[in-house]
């Protein structure tokens, strides 16, 4: 009796253990297998979302190294929300959210920096300057060549303070005194240190999806 005893002890023992560890297996699959739990924990998951559109149009101008450029930037411009999630509107001379679709925001938001970087890469201006240009437009570019070719945000202030004289109707910050930018209006002096933030944060940020391309030169 004692033998039968200990033999069923052993069979359940052998089988409570094979239950556990399967158990340990099944939540270690479903944790490594949830998409849930890394968008929950990424705060780059809805501009990473876009970043095989954004690679595919700058394959177009053999700029796709600047995939992860474009996904900070698109960050900083609107985290991917909305239908222009480049906010490249204004960029194609309309007027602000006048583009609806995010493809064609990616189009026109891509060729806008590939216009902006080979005008700084000619007028021989440091990246963040080119950064700063996607902000402020290539008149940015000229300032900085005429000021040491160097970008920081007291030469963007300069540079900000001149657009706003020459439309001080215009560039108000909405008449909000008690806006960071203001009384510097025109455009964000603060736009390139941002940018570079957001790809240092992109570096450290869990992928969305494990094929997806964000390469990009560094600053």
């Amino acid at each position: 009796m004692k033998k039968r005893r200990r033999k069923k002890f052993k069979t359940f023992f052998v089988l409570f253990l094979l239950f556990c560890a399967l158990a340990m297996f099944q939540t270690y699959f479903q944790k490594q297998n949830s998409p849930l739990q890394i968008v929950e924990n990424d705060p780059f998951a809805d501009v990473k979302k876009y970043s095989s559109l954004i690679h595919s149009e700058l394959e177009k101008y053999q700029l796709e190294s600047y995939t992860s450029v474009l996904v900070a930037l698109m960050q900083q411009e609107s985290h991917g929300k909305g239908g222009d999630p480049m906010q490249a509107s204004e960029s194609a001379g309309l007027a602000p959210n006048t583009i609806t679709d995010p493809k064609q925001s990616i189009q026109v938001g891509v060729k806008h920096f590939q216009s902006v970087l080979t005008y700084g890469n000619k007028k021989k201006v440091d990246f963040p300057t080119i950064i700063q240009a996607y902000n402020m437009g290539r008149g940015y570019v000229d300032y900085i060549a005429q000021h040491g070719g160097k970008h920081s945000e007291e030469l963007a202030k300069e540079f900000s303070l001149l657009r706003v004289k020459e439309k001080p109707n215009l560039y108000t910050c909405g008449g909000n005194k008690d806006n960071f930018r203001y009384p510097y209006c025109y455009g964000d002096f603060t736009y390139s240190t941002k940018v570079t933030k957001n790809m240092q944060l992109l570096v450290d940020s869990v992928p969305v999806t494990k094929n997806e391309k964000t390469t990009g030169e560094s600053f």
